[in-house]
């Protein structure tokens, strides 16, 4: 059994809403993560040829900067969604702490 500020909070439209939008969103971001890892180990495993690609003159393969820039996007989409979560999330959180505690 649900005591009543829980269950009026479950019933609420905002935290409904709060849910929904945070959940898509992770999973966008979760998406985006996959087909850029993936896709880099994939290609890894099935093609090594293509990391394998001098750069210039340099004894560099083009596998390091594609795999820095996978870790970098890592980093960059956490970045996004951090914010995302700080700003947005907590708004609409605090907003409807305020409308569960009246």
């Amino acid at each position: 059994m649900l005591d009543p500020t829980t269950a009026k909070l479950l019933a609420d439209p905002k935290y409904q809403e709060l849910v929904a939008v945070r959940n898509s969103y992770s999973w966008i971001c979760t998406i985006l993560m996959l087909i850029v890892y993936f896709g880099f180990i994939l290609t890894l495993a099935f093609d090594k040829a293509i990391f394998a690609q001098k750069i210039g003159d340099g004894v560099m393969s083009l596998g390091v900067p594609v795999g820095l820039g996978v870790i970098l996007f890592t980093i960059a989409i956490t970045g996004i969604y951090v914010r995302k979560a700080n700003t947005d999330f907590d708004a609409m959180k605090d907003a409807l702490v305020k409308d569960i505690q009246k």
